[in-house]
């Protein structure tokens, strides 16, 4: 007698330990990358790197509609970025700018991460798996270009002071 739903794969299982351990990893660097000297460098090349990922749409798998992405980079855009942008400060300190981490950062992203653990079995109840990744991966990228927007105009400003 298992004590998973009979829907339930290894797959499944493997999933969400995969997601968990990338949320605990996330986590950990984003409190190690804390009150340490930032740089436009370190706030521009995440969504850079990031945007890579757009070639997986070369594979016919994981297309999905536009209007699909579109809600699914929007949601990412406001929904998630938000409480990112809330909680992430830059401050001057001395002649360096340093990110300062909130004490409610590290529930915010153990928020988002049980919410995309809840989400993602609904979404992958409708489409394919690879088309699943695709549209969270067009979340998470709506979430990172906004929040890291958001950081370059405080730390513009910051400059110029």
């Amino acid at each position: 007698m298992s004590f998973l739903p009979n829907s339930f794969t290894f797959g499944h299982v493997a999933s969400i330990v995969i997601t968990l351990l990338s949320g605990v990893a996330v986590m950990f660097l984003r409190l190690r990358a804390s009150n340490r000297p930032t740089t436009m460098r370190k706030i521009i090349i995440p969504p850079l790197g990031m945007s890579t990922g757009f070639l997986m749409f070369v594979v016919p798998e994981t297309h999905v509609p536009w209007t699909w992405a579109l809600i699914a980079f929007a949601a990412g855009a406001t929904v998630f970025a938000f409480p990112l942008i809330r909680t992430s400060k830059l401050e001057r300190v001395g002649d360096e700018i340093v990110l300062k981490r909130s004490k409610m950062f590290i529930f915010i992203l153990l928020g988002l991460l049980v919410i995309r653990l809840l989400v993602h079995n609904a979404v992958e109840s409708r489409v394919s798996i690879p088309q699943t990744g695709a549209l969270f991966f067009v979340l998470a990228f709506g979430m990172i270009v906004v929040w890291r927007i958001a950081m370059l105009r405080e730390f513009m400003a910051l400059k110029r002071e």
